[in-house]
């Protein structure tokens, strides 16, 4: 109690203290941050102590229902009702005014008195005191003219730290909107992506091992990443790198030399050759292809051979099927015709060379008969705006809403508000289903007939939050869409216009994610400042080159593989062994489903039958996921190994539901599957008919390896293989075994 305060009577000073509570105020003597003694804020202390604790995470008192009777907004994203909670409720005896040593709020926290939360804080504490004085103070509330926090500083925001050093300090510096700064380093929460370093209460880094490692601060509602590389004291080799051949290269060299990660030797031709086939087009090049590639001295034969694949028919068929698993065009929704409807269009598209901001908007803004305007097959797989608004975030501008539909998004900038009007842009789209002729009755999820997209008139969704109409707002726009003009029109145009810089990144960092097996940011739908991109200014590069350029795909793409980055080889080097993230190798990735089983079917020189299509279609030409096609004819071998390969069933928007993983049932399905085995045995088939042949067995057993490895056999493994022809009576036997070899090894089942 300080002196002024002594001077009064008690019943005064109970009363004071009761006025205090009630009206949110603090005491006299400590009204103004001017003075010595200033009572600790409310919005800018409590909470932020409340949050540094952990007490309003989700695991705790922010969880929906609470926990142990107290329940605080998430994150404290109310503070209003977070101060009413914690000094009103409970008959007040979480907070004693009188004696604030011994309020709920300071001994449970601080192990005093039993708490499932544990030890939060101890009463020596920073986080003890500043609770303690605050209730001393008459545990004001909110002050609604208190200037908001309108930036979070930390510094360094990006460092290396070489041994023998071992610690950093940050400086955090919150900046609010009447200019005042503050060091909230004892304040904010520090959080660790990973456990290469650990960071104590006061914002000193600890680092545990050598290694990349991002922190996130937090105080309040903003966020901001620390980058920090710690290296060894002095680099393992010399640093040397090709020569740039592009922008791209001078970014990622400069960044590897930062991290004194030297990058690996640029890759051979074959290893070219066949890397791009697969990217481009999804298949091996031919043996003919690949003596004329390999012959040919011209120094830019690579640049030529780009522009070459950027004009075949799979290249369009390519990238039909990656935006096909991001549109979810499948049967059961759209059913067989708008499947095929859909995905012509698309093939179309990119054939005819469509930028993809043109392709983006005629989905976004279209309408009409699913049959006679195939983009309105976007909307029908997508039947209430929530969804309609989550999945157009996600695939057109990385962004990930969901969480703010029930919240404020914990770990980015977006609010429930922001949520709740963005989905009002998508309320009135309706349909009108003329015909439903579902083989299945009892499942409403299947549609199948024509469906009319329509624009309705009027309707609008209600915000949980106010329980009243959302105002149709574009994510991150300042003003709502005019009531007056067409939502969706309004929508295409800001979504693909060249100053909406995040729609331009999240298709560069698409189209790099294709090519070099990982995002520039990754996950690559989750743009957020607390997920920052590898190589921020490289993404930036790309965005501003796909503007230019109009948004032309094919553009972007020969950027990228004419880079020496595209061509490093995948053999590491003493430096970047380790590395999976800042591209100084190329990363081993298994072939997806669809181009290992076209790769097993060109080597074997035999097609093979899908449900549902004629004999000879390839795995990279189908349009659907055959869980309609099928029912008339049951899933075959092939459909199987799809299915057991990752293919996805397109009920999500998102690259994520593509598995890539390997799996032990893949592993037995290489070994020993009938069907796959029918199609070393067929009598037509390349081995047959390499058994039948006159030529010697060195020939034979040299061509085999060239068509599927892209490359002679070594003098051992000619001798492995003149051996294992021996063992057999037939030389087609022995073929046979070979050619499952090379089918399953991690050469051939391999991008490398």
């Amino acid at each position: 109690m300080n002196n002024c305060c002594r001077q009064l009577p008690i019943a005064a000073i109970v009363m004071l203290k009761i006025a205090a509570a009630l009206v949110g105020m603090a005491s006299p003597a400590q009204a103004t941050e001017g003075q010595v003694n200033v009572a600790p804020s409310f919005n800018r202390d409590v909470m932020a102590v409340l949050s540094r604790s952990g007490c309003n995470m989700g695991a705790c008192h922010g969880n929906l229902n609470g926990k142990g009777g107290l329940k605080l907004s998430l994150r404290g994203e109310d503070p209003a009702l977070d101060h009413r909670t914690l000094v009103r409720e409970l008959e007040q005896r979480r907070v004693n005014l009188h004696d604030p040593a011994v309020s709920l709020l300071l001994q449970k926290p601080a192990g005093q008195v039993v708490h499932q939360g544990g030890l939060r804080f101890s009463s020596h504490s920073h986080e003890y005191q500043v609770i303690h004085d605050w209730i001393a103070a008459g545990a004001p509330g909110p002050k609604s003219k208190e200037a908001k926090l309108v930036k979070l500083e930390v510094e360094p925001s990006e460092t290396v730290v070489v041994a023998p050093q071992e610690k950093l300090q940050l400086e955090v510096t919150a900046v609010f909107a009447d200019g005042k700064r503050r060091d909230v380093r004892n304040l904010a929460v520090y959080e660790l992506t990973d456990n290469l370093a650990e960071v104590n209460s006061d914002g000193l880094v600890q680092r545990l091992s050598l290694g990349e490692t991002t922190i996130l601060v937090r105080y309040l509602n903003l966020q901001t990443p620390v980058r920090i590389a710690f290296l060894p004291s002095s680099p393992a080799i010399t640093w040397q790198a090709p020569l740039p051949e592009n922008r791209i290269d001078e970014h990622v060299f400069a960044r590897l030399k930062t991290l004194q990660l030297a990058p690996s030797q640029p890759c051979d031709d074959a290893t070219y050759l066949r890397r791009a086939y697969l990217d481009l087009l999804g298949i091996l090049p031919t043996p003919a292809e690949g003596q004329v590639f390999l012959a040919d001295q011209s120094p830019d034969k690579r640049e030529q051979l780009i522009d070459r694949l950027l004009t075949r028919p799979e290249f369009a068929e390519q990238w039909a099927l990656k935006w096909s698993d991001l549109l979810r065009n499948e049967e059961k929704v759209l059913d067989i015709k708008g499947v095929d409807l859909f995905y012509e269009w698309l093939r179309k598209s990119f054939a005819h060379g469509l930028p993809l901001s043109d392709l983006v908007q005629e989905l976004v803004t279209a309408d009409g008969g699913t049959y006679e305007n195939p983009p309105a097959n976007y909307y029908r797989a997508m039947r209430d705006p929530f969804v309609r608004g989550e999945t157009t975030a996600r695939l057109f501008l990385g962004v990930r809403l969901q969480c703010a539909r029930c919240h404020n998004h914990p770990y980015d900038t977006w609010t429930q508000d922001d949520y709740y009007n963005w989905a009002g842009v998508f309320a009135r789209i309706d349909y009108e289903i003329p015909d439903n002729k579902r083989k299945d009755k009892f499942d409403k999820n299947e549609f199948i007939g024509q469906q009319i997209v329509k624009i309705k008139s009027e309707g609008e969704v209600k915000n949980a939050r106010t329980g009243k109409d959302a105002r149709p707002q574009l994510l991150g726009a300042k003003k709502p869409v005019d009531t007056k003009s067409e939502r969706l029109d309004a929508l295409g145009e800001w979504l693909t216009s060249a100053d909406n810089k995040r729609f331009a990144e999240n298709q560069a960092n698409l189209v790099w994610y294709h090519l070099l097996g990982r995002g520039l940011v990754e996950p690559i739908d989750d743009f957020r400042a607390t997920n920052p991109a590898v190589h921020p200014q490289l993404l930036d590069q790309l965005a501003s080159d796909l503007i230019a350029a109009d948004y032309d795909l094919r553009s972007l793409i020969r950027q990228i593989m004419s880079s020496q980055i595209y061509q490093l080889a995948s053999s590491p080097n003493l430096s970047n062994g380790q590395d999976v993230r800042n591209f100084s190798r190329t990363v081993p990735q298994r072939l997806s489903a669809e181009k290992l089983l076209d790769a097993w079917c060109q080597v074997l020189d035999m097609p093979i039958e899908y449900a549902g299509y004629p004999l000879g279609t390839r795995a990279g030409q189908i349009r659907g996921v055959e869980r309609v096609r099928s029912r008339e004819k049951p899933p075959t071998t092939a459909d199987r190994f799809l299915k057991t390969f990752g293919k996805p069933d397109r009920l999500l928007a998102c690259e994520c539901e593509r598995s890539g993983e390997t799996t032990l049932k893949q592993a037995f399905v290489l070994l020993g599957d009938a069907g796959l085995d029918a199609l070393l045995s067929q009598d037509e088939n390349r081995l047959a008919k390499l058994a039948a042949s006159d030529r010697s067995n060195e020939q034979v057993v040299a061509e085999l390896y060239f068509v599927a490895l892209l490359r002679q056999p070594t003098s051992a493994e000619l001798e492995a293989a003149m051996e294992l022809l021996t063992q057999h009576e037939k030389r087609l036997n022995g073929l046979q075994d070979l050619a499952w070899a090379l089918l399953n090894s991690k050469e051939f089942v391999f991008r490398h």
